[in-house]
């Protein structure tokens, strides 16, 4: 799950310190854009490793003032517990950056989650010293691709190539730390069933944004769905067409032949980037009425690891939605247009 959520769900304020893994050499826990919230009252969000760095990084945000940031370089190489890799054996290097949330940082942050909650993607870019410090920084939204001339660096280094982490800029002779934020993917599953129960909680809790939707008002309730995000109660043709958009997730699974046939005419041939279909292959045929299977339809659903059970089938789901989530990000990421929000600092 991206930490990033978490905590912009937390309401980071003044005084908290934001830690982000802005470089790795090797191998580590987590990659570059790994982010961490350390509040002030000593609690974290997020993890940064496995649990060998978190206390020290902890300890040098204390030593922060506001708006002051600082990076650190971890050596993880050690296999003795005498190194930061304490036995672990990870076979890297980490640089984090903390930076201490000011008022000017705390109003940049919120811009960032304002934008995710709007369902965009978000490119910000912090310009660096010698040190690694942060000494400047800009905020870049997927729908406008002027962004070099905002900050005035290299046109050749093509946004949709960029990944997280430091890039080196031959206008500025400087380095920059490039970081992508996209908002929660999106899943809708129809039909509030007993099988949809725990897809529904598993897929909240790894980061997807829920919707359940069906006709049976008894079925659709917050009660049998308390982590859903949002339900939505009706006929497919009343609430596929005000509720989907491209590049959501989908699984079809109300048990009903009829429902089913409504809602594959209405998503076939429509960018979904995922429709998976409960049931054998022989019914999903039926229901495609002889027509191919796109390339975006999933079916039977979920990885085929011999499931029963609507939990064993909810964890074979959730790990092709993952599978798939991750090229996604992948692809969003090389395709995405921007333009600038806000420079500041």
């Amino acid at each position: 799950m991206d930490n990033i959520h978490q905590i912009f769900k937390a309401s980071p304020t003044k005084g908290d310190v934001l830690a982000t893994v802005i470089q790795v050499n090797g191998s580590a826990y987590r990659k570059e854009g790994t982010t961490m919230l350390i509040k002030q009252s000593g609690s974290t969000i997020g993890v940064l490793s496995g649990g060998c760095l978190e206390e020290d990084i902890k300890y040098r945000a204390e030593t922060l003032i506001d708006g002051q940031s600082k990076s650190f370089l971890y050596n993880l190489k050690s296999e003795d517990d005498l190194g930061w890799g304490q036995g672990s054996g990870c076979n890297g290097e980490i640089r984090v950056l903390l930076e201490k949330i000011d008022a000017s940082y705390q109003a940049h942050l919120e811009k960032v989650n304002e934008q995710l909650l709007q369902g965009r993607s978000i490119l910000t870019v912090k310009k660096l010293s010698e040190d690694y410090e942060v000494i400047g920084y800009t905020v870049i939204v997927d729908d406008n691709n002027y962004w070099t001339k905002a900050l005035n660096i290299d046109a050749n280094m093509e946004l949709k190539e960029m990944k997280s982490g430091i890039h080196y800029s031959k206008e500025l002779s400087i380095y920059c730390y490039f970081q992508w934020f996209h908002p929660k993917p999106r899943l809708f599953i129809l039909g509030a069933g007993e099988d949809g129960v725990p897809l529904c909680d598993f897929a909240h809790k790894t980061g997807f944004h829920v919707t359940v939707a069906d006709w049976r008002e008894a079925l659709c309730s917050k009660e049998r769905f308390p982590q859903a995000d949002r339900l939505l109660i009706g006929f497919p043709h009343e609430v596929l067409p005000k509720a989907l958009h491209p590049q959501d997730h989908i699984v079809i699974m109300t048990h009903h032949f009829e429902r089913d046939k409504e809602i594959l005419q209405y998503v076939l041939n429509r960018p979904f980037k995922y429709i998976g279909i409960i049931g054998s292959n022989r019914r999903t045929m039926r229901l495609l009425e002889g027509e191919s299977v796109p390339s975006n339809v999933y079916t039977p659903v979920g990885l085929s690891i011999g499931a029963e059970g609507p939990e064993e089938i909810a964890i074979s789901v959730m790990a092709q939605l993952i599978a798939v989530k991750q090229k996604v990000v992948t692809e969003n990421g090389k395709q995405a247009n921007c333009r600038t929000l806000v420079y500041n600092k």
